[in-house]
């Protein structure tokens, strides 16, 4: 038979030949003895395990039972929808209900985003971020997606990042499952929650891989000012460390305060913005976030390659969204944001009056984002060791729920949400208030002022 001949076998043989196989004696004793070597054993795997949300196991073993007698306020929850208060601007919907009726946007696109999408995302962020081209915007599934892939990129095991305290929790979730340190860096809550620089310095070396930067902040409410935001550069480029900056809350800022982009003010230190949809256009489960690489000097050239890799482990975001994202980056009103901004600023001062007033806390004033957190003398509140049996028996009490201090690696302080509506900022806040009135007990010792040099 010639090489590459085919085998012509008549209808008859090839009825011989299967019955020929199917006659063949199988030792069926030899098969059970084999198959006994088996046992179920499945495991999760280390980066399974590995991986936790802080929020989520601290919150999860909490005994949240609200009174009965009380309606129940969540101060706890991060999406601005809820409530129903805080809707997506009418252009935004209508946006959408263009992209199905066009009837293009139902299939993949390219795992970094469509190239229109990519430029609309270009045209938005130039005035504030500056002048980029298409490849350099990746299309995510939301931002905590952008955050993954920028971390998961730019860090390994035997790699460390630096993540600040109080901070986000994601950022501590996203990089232990791949075996990644994570360094804590300290926020300073008397000082607007500026980054403490000194102790910034004192956490990097040779392994230090990235730093996170949150600007406006989850969960302190903080906008940076101008010159802190080149100190924090000007170390970035001695130790030539790039910049993670989650920028998601951009733009929340409230009157009187001023935004800088991270990459607006880096001349040599090269930066990854994370950004998106969610917050400032009220559609977090949209799931739209960006990746934009601003990198003046080229040294990110071999990690594009890591950004791009990545972005294809769950084939691009959502390509509807993507087929609206030209016209909603367009043609969402700025009286929109405008409004959302007045509403958020109007709650946090409501919020924040009524509970410098309450004894035991120490409310600190946001300048942006749409949280407050809140220190509390817990030794005046001898009844409870720690903020985290505080926040169960305010629960308990008078049915209202804030975040813990420990969600954010932040103990004796809580956060609480400003998108609820007015009405049950107040209400919220005046049982918070009447919670501490009945619980607080001064913990000065009257003795000790014998002892005073007046």
């Amino acid at each position: 038979m010639l090489k590459g001949q085919a085998i012509e076998i008549s209808k008859e043989n090839f009825n011989n030949i299967h019955l020929a196989v199917k006659k063949q004696p199988v030792d069926s004793s030899s098969k059970e003895n084999s198959l006994k070597k088996y046992e179920w054993n499945v495991q999760p795997s280390k980066f399974a395990i590995n991986t936790t949300n802080p929020i989520r196991a601290i919150v999860e073993h909490l005994n949240v039972q609200p009174n009965p007698d009380k309606a129940f306020i969540p101060l706890s929850v991060g999406d601005p929808t809820v409530f129903g208060n805080l809707k997506a601007a009418d252009e935004t919907i209508q946006a959408v209900r263009n992209a199905i009726d066009e009837g293009k946007h139902n299939g993949y696109a390219h795992s970094a985003g469509t190239i229109v999408a990519r430029e609309a995302v270009c045209k938005y962020i130039a005035p504030y971020q500056g002048v980029v081209a298409p490849n350099d915007v990746i299309l995510c599934s939301g931002c905590s997606s952008s955050i993954d892939i920028c971390i998961g990129a730019i860090a390994e095991p035997g790699k460390n990042i630096l993540i600040p305290r109080p901070g986000f929790s994601i950022y501590r979730t996203l990089a232990v499952g791949h075996g990644i340190e994570v360094r804590s860096y300290n926020l300073l809550p008397f000082n607007q929650w500026e980054v403490d620089l000194e102790q910034l310095e004192d956490k990097i070396d040779e392994n230090t891989a990235v730093i996170v930067l949150t600007n406006p902040s989850n969960p302190c409410g903080s906008v940076f000012r101008k010159k802190h935001m080149l100190d924090i550069i000007a170390l970035c480029e001695k130790y030539c460390i790039p910049i993670i900056a989650d920028e998601i809350y951009e733009h929340f800022v409230f009157p009187g305060t001023e935004y800088h982009s991270f990459s607006s003010l880096s001349k040599n230190v090269p930066v990854l913005s994370c950004g998106g949809l969610t917050k400032r256009f009220l559609v977090p489960g949209w799931r739209l976030g960006w990746i934009i690489i601003h990198d003046r000097n080229d040294t990110f050239k071999e990690l594009r390659q890591g950004l791009a890799n990545l972005s294809t482990r769950i084939l691009g975001s959502n390509t509807l969204i993507q087929g609206a994202l030209p016209e909603i980056l367009e043609k969402t009103p700025q009286t929109f944001f405008d409004s959302v901004v007045d509403t958020l600023y109007k709650h946090a001062k409501l919020a924040y009056e009524i509970l410098s007033d309450a004894v035991g806390l120490r409310p600190i004033m946001p300048d942006g984002a749409m949280y407050m957190m809140i220190g509390i003398d817990i030794e005046n509140f001898p009844e409870y060791e720690d903020e985290l049996q505080f926040v169960q028996a305010l629960v308990k009490e008078q049915s209202v729920f804030c975040l813990p201090g420990q969600c954010f690696d932040y103990p004796n302080y809580m956060r609480i949400v400003l998108t609820v509506p007015e009405g049950l900022i107040w209400e919220s806040c005046t049982r918070i208030a009447d919670f501490c009135n009945k619980h607080y007990k001064n913990s000065f010792d009257p003795n000790l002022i014998e002892n005073l040099n007046w």
